[in-house]
C-alpha cells in the first residue's frame, strides 16, 4: 500500500444578497440576506439574477435588482 498525497480541499462559496423582483403581470417579490451556493468565488449581478429566477422557478419576471451582494466562504447547503 502506498501513501498518496491528499488533494487540497476545495473551498465552497455562497453568495448572500438582497433582491427585488417585479413581474410583468403586476406585483413583486423581495428578499433580504438570501443565500445561494456558487460554483466559484464570484458571480455577476446578471448571472445572479438569472440564477435566482431559475432557482425559484419564477415566471413572467420583469426586472431583478440585486443589492448588498457579498461572497462568503461557507459550505454549500445542497450536496
Amino acid at each position: 500500500m502506498t501513501d498518496r498525497p491528499h488533494a487540497p480541499p476545495t473551498e465552497d462559496h455562497r453568495v448572500c444578497f438582497d433582491f427585488a423582483i417585479t413581474f410583468t403581470n403586476g406585483g413583486g417579490l423581495q428578499g433580504q440576506d438570501f443565500r445561494l451556493d456558487l460554483d466559484g468565488p464570484d458571480i455577476s449581478d446578471a448571472d445572479l439574477a438569472a440564477y435566482i429566477v431559475r432557482d425559484l422557478r419564477l415566471l413572467m419576471v420583469g426586472t431583478v435588482t440585486i443589492t448588498n451582494k457579498r461572497i462568503l466562504r461557507e459550505a454549500h447547503k445542497r450536496r
